[in-house]
């Protein structure tokens, strides 16, 4: 499983793919790793808007922009839940460097039957699979949190 969010260069091996190390910027998916409440990841515009839609979806409690004299980080407050437990699962990168996935509104996938959500990169912007059907809009997918 890998997330959605890359991490900085310094967390792993990149092959060119800003998105290749997308497993390590949330370490409370690793078995038995202690819980962090913060995560720094590379700001560009596919992160920040992966960031929003966690946000708007209610998986992180929110995030900011901070500048570090390149191209930026981003700082994501993680959420968990009334008994400190992760709220946000595993998640699967669709979309990989040799392997673009792109759907139709109609294709875009339902993880969990609906109960997690799927992450597409449109031409109106990154969005989560309820708002693309809502917008009537597919795109490339991203990765799924279910």
């Amino acid at each position: 499983p890998t997330a959605a969010l890359c991490a900085t260069p310094a967390s792993g091996a990149n092959d060119g793919d800003q998105r290749s190390d997308c497993r390590h910027a949330h370490p409370h998916q690793e078995r038995g790793a202690k819980p962090r409440h913060q995560v720094t990841v590379i700001s560009n515009k596919l992160n920040r808007g992966v960031a929003q839609v966690l946000q708007d979806e209610g998986y992180i409690d929110g995030f900011e922009t901070l500048d570090d004299g390149r191209q930026g980080l981003i700082r994501i407050d993680l959420k968990y839940g009334r008994r400190g437990e992760k709220l946000i699962h595993p998640v699967d990168r669709v979309s990989r460097g040799g392997r673009r996935v792109y759907s139709g509104v109609e294709d875009i996938p339902r993880p969990l039957e609906g109960l997690g959500i799927a992450i597409v990169s449109t031409s109106r912007g990154v969005m989560s699979d309820r708002r693309c059907r809502e917008e009537r809009v597919g795109g490339e997918v991203v990765a799924t949190i279910s």
